[in-house]
């Protein structure tokens, strides 16, 4: 059905700092739009017949059991023919995406440079910090398959990453994110507007926030408090602080550091600190320190929330464990695995998060719906490409402002 259908690429609402793309290039982003939808539902759907049909019977057959683990199915559907293909196809589709988006980019780098030097020059919004280090898990693979990852640069201070991950996004999600690609954002001041409808967070923190699609709806929505937006990335921020600029908004400032050393902020000096689709970017390593540092910058009655794909449960079937796995083997997504797999809520417990302070709650990106269907249903959810996520947060105690 039409209805069903994505809407066409030239639905995204520009800014000033938007990537103009040629008839043929909106083309090429409409086809891909169109092929990722495919593969995620018609096709994607196939994985789970061959596993049924062919590869749960031969694993029976030859162990006389049912796998016991996710990466057992993943050994023996790595030999199907159909999951094979379907894989090779989801792989080549974030190519294109990635390849396409920096040709729009590179056509045009010079004018989108001197558009960013404008805004952030007379914005004060950015603040760069040539001294902070790329983290290793940042830089050891091209995270999404984009080259370079979110700190390179095709020369000294430009904005080429952030514009491609802006000109792209559409492709990647089915335009689920809606016009400006910042239905997650919108997806979190939905939940906090329901949950505290009289709250009014005075200082805002948001961890990893790359081009800042998801820290400006908050900017919005709070117009009296001041967000600080914190990447390493320069490169992302540069194109984060001008976008921001260009849409008007100005309680946000985009600040280059790392969520592991929080020491520029003082104890108990965020009302609300925020990381959306984040965590599964981190070390094993980094995610407790930038928990303990969250912990430690949050008021008493503060709020922190993580939005992220479900964590891998005893009542999630492996088969589905297997599924959203897929971008940790095939899609530069290096941690995926080992942090889905983790009791988050103990390691929050251990960052200094009583548990009984903790929630999750279900998010689902905020759109147009005249215009940006809804996110599929579960039977064409893309098992983490999908729009629809968990929330894993907490409120903290008040006890701590006790005992001074």
């Amino acid at each position: 059905m039409a209805s069903d259908l994505p809407p066409p690429y030239t639905a995204l609402t520009l800014h000033g700092m938007s990537p103009r793309t040629t008839h043929d290039e909106a083309a090429r982003f409409n086809f891909l739009t169109h092929f990722n939808r495919y593969l995620s539902g018609d096709i994607g759907a196939g994985n789970k017949l061959a596993y049924e049909k062919r590869v749960l019977p031969a694993f029976r057959a030859e162990h006389g059991r049912d796998p016991e683990h996710r990466y057992e199915i993943r050994d023996v559907m790595n030999k199907d023919e159909w999951h094979r293909v379907w894989s090779a196809l989801k792989r080549n589709s974030m190519e294109m995406r990635q390849h396409f988006g920096r040709q729009v980019v590179l056509r045009q780098l010079d004018e989108l440079d001197a558009q960013a030097r404008q805004y952030n020059e007379h914005s004060g919004m950015l603040e760069l910090d040539s001294t902070i280090e790329q983290p290793f898990y940042q830089t050891a693979v091209d995270i999404h398959c984009q080259p370079g990852g979110y700190h390179s640069e095709e020369r000294d201070g430009d904005v080429s990453v952030g514009a491609n991950y802006d000109v792209g996004l559409f492709a990647t999600v089915g335009g689920a994110l809606g016009g400006l690609n910042d239905g997650g954002g919108q997806a979190v001041v939905n939940w906090a507007k329901t949950e505290r409808p009289d709250w009014q967070p005075k200082r805002i923190l948001d961890i990893g926030c790359t081009i800042g699609h998801n820290a400006v709806p908050i900017a919005q929505a709070y117009p009296d408090a001041e967000v600080i937006a914190i990447d390493t990335a320069g490169a992302s921020l540069r194109y984060a602080a001008a976008r921001a600029a260009s849409l008007g908004v100005t309680n946000i400032k985009f600040v280059q550091a790392s969520g592991e050393d929080l020491s520029r902020f003082e104890d108990e000096s965020f009302d609300w600190v925020q990381t959306t689709m984040f965590l599964h970017e981190l070390s094993a390593r980094a995610m407790p320190r930038i928990l303990a540092e969250a912990n430690r910058v949050l008021k008493p009655g503060g709020l922190i929330l993580h939005v992220e794909q479900p964590q891998y449960t005893d009542e999630m079937p492996l088969f589905e464990q297997f599924m959203r796995d897929w971008d940790a083997f095939n899609n530069n997504e290096p941690f995926w695995s080992a942090m889905h797999g983790q009791d988050l809520k103990q390691v929050m417990a251990d960052a200094g998060f009583a548990k009984d302070s903790q929630f999750t709650a279900g998010v689902r990106a905020v759109v147009d719906p005249d215009i940006f269907p809804p996110s599929p249903d579960e039977g064409e959810e893309d098992f983490g490409r999908a729009a629809i996520w968990n929330a894993y947060g907490a409120w903290k105690a008040e006890q701590a402002a006790v005992a001074a």
